[in-house]
């Protein structure tokens, strides 16, 4: 169960605090866990230390007392044993080492027959401080004397000392640890404040301005990449919705203005039997302005869920499109007629939506007749994956410069033509759009003569494609 009041704990509000918490956290559990380890084998090896070296010099006492060789005082035993003592079963000292002579015995501790050594720690010792001590019956018998030997224990471990300087220091390391991930994570999280600050600045009646981005290719970096690409894309689509704006307003005036005079004109004169071209004109402008506002909806569908993409015969929807066109293309106001040649591969399937592309190749094969002297070529094959509609003809060239700006939204290079034949200006760049949004693409290539716009859409692959192939 979770603990009362588990959720009211205080958790630092930004990534700065709370990856330093983790870090503290962190570094709390090692660096206390070395401290331990420390203590343990610090102390485990002095005493093992101690204890074996102790035990060396008493059990030279002890073989010396079973010899009879014993000396008075004892020689001071090796590894800077010094104090040294025989104890009679009295309790008497029988001799000593110069350091321990007039001293009562070290330890009151006598081994028993079936075990003639002890290890002993003695605090406080006859002194002060304590002794590492090992006590050796010389023998079995009940009145054996017991040699005691001692090597004071050093004061660092004779108390809580090394406790208290392992704990200062792993304060200190802890300390030092998180001083560091502090000003680490900071300068790592400087450059993305830099960049929220610059963004809090950026607003939408001015976005020229780009967030700082640092060097390198880590993930703050790549982060300020990212936002000053998605600045660039909000930049040119807020720059596009503008001008789209100011074209619409102003190609809206015209056909409304039209309009306008022309229901004003009737209502003027309403039994005026001459009011039919005014009413004729009217209609007309009614009609262009329904084609505006049918390809500005068209515009803002494209590429949103409005619609739902299916898997369809490209190579069937073009042909069906192109066999709508020859009727136009051969048409009494067609001076010559034109010819149109068309190779298309069967068999390409596409996905998207049919209206969507219906749309594209209808807008093509429009604008090819309608700039095209005597031919329109139409081309269908499958190139890389892709779906290539080429659509030429033998009209005007489109200067280099201009083929692009011939995509832009009521863009028209011949500023002379009359708005009738002009159409509303967005049938290209309806096209780009809709190829745009079925991941495809639309250009303008160089052809000998004339114009050649080549469309590339994505074929379906799989078994889809291949069972579709199958039944045709």
């Amino acid at each position: 169960m979770r603990p009362v009041g588990w959720h009211r704990l205080p958790r630092p509000r930004t990534i700065r605090g709370r990856d330093t918490l983790i870090t503290v956290v962190a570094a709390t559990l090692i660096f206390t866990v070395l401290a331990i380890g420390a203590d343990v084998i610090v102390r485990s090896r002095e005493s093992d230390f101690a204890f074996t070296r102790t035990e060396v010099a008493t059990r030279r006492v002890s073989a010396a007392v079973r010899q009879g060789a014993i000396q008075n005082p004892l020689p001071e035993g090796p590894y800077g044993v010094r104090l040294l003592q025989v104890v009679d079963a009295g309790r008497n000292v029988v001799t000593a080492s110069r350091d321990a002579a007039g001293r009562p015995p070290i330890s009151s501790v006598v081994p028993p027959p079936d075990n003639r050594l002890e290890r002993l720690y003695a605090c406080p010792a006859h002194d002060g401080g304590c002794l590492t001590v090992v006590a050796v019956r010389t023998t079995v018998a009940r009145d054996s004397p017991v040699v005691y030997g001692a090597r004071p224990v050093p004061w660092i471990l004779a108390g809580p000392y090394i406790e208290l300087i392992l704990a200062v220091g792993a304060l200190f390391l802890i300390s030092m640890t998180t001083w560091a991930a502090w000003l680490v994570v900071g300068r790592t999280l400087r450059p993305v404040g830099e960049v929220r600050g610059r963004l809090a600045e950026i607003s939408i009646s001015d976005l020229s301005s780009r967030v700082p981005e640092p060097s390198g290719e880590d993930e703050v970096a790549q982060l300020a990449h990212t936002a000053n690409v998605t600045l660039d894309r909000l930049e040119r689509s807020v720059r596009l919705q503008r001008q789209f704006a100011s074209d619409a307003a102003h190609e809206l005036r015209t056909p409304i203005a039209a309009l306008r005079l022309n229901l004003e004109e009737i209502a003027l004169h309403p039994d005026d039997p001459e009011v039919g071209p005014a009413a004729r004109a009217a209609i007309r402008a009614a009609d262009r302005l329904e084609s505006i506002v049918a390809d500005l909806l068209l515009l803002a569908q494209i590429g949103t869920a409005a619609e739902t993409p299916e898997d369809l015969d490209f190579s069937g929807l073009v042909n069906g499109e192109l066999r709508a066109h020859r009727s136009a293309a051969g048409g009494p106001d067609r001076r010559p007629p034109i010819t149109v040649d068309a190779d298309l591969a069967p068999g390409l399937y596409c996905r998207g939506v049919r209206a969507q592309l219906e749309r594209v190749v209808d807008n093509l094969l429009d604008n090819a007749l309608q700039y095209a002297a005597t031919t329109v070529e139409v081309r269908l094959e499958s190139r890389s994956g892709d779906a290539v509609l080429t659509v030429g003809n033998d009209g005007p060239q489109i200067p280099r410069a201009d083929r692009e700006r011939v995509f832009e939204r009521f863009a028209r290079l011949d500023t002379a033509r009359s708005r009738d034949a002009g159409g509303t200006g967005l049938g290209l760049a309806i096209a780009r759009e809709i190829a745009n949004a079925h991941r495809g693409s639309i250009a303008i290539d160089d052809g000998t003569l004339g114009t050649r716009f080549i469309l590339r859409l994505p074929l379906v692959t799989g078994p889809t494609a291949m069972r579709r192939n199958s039944d045709a």
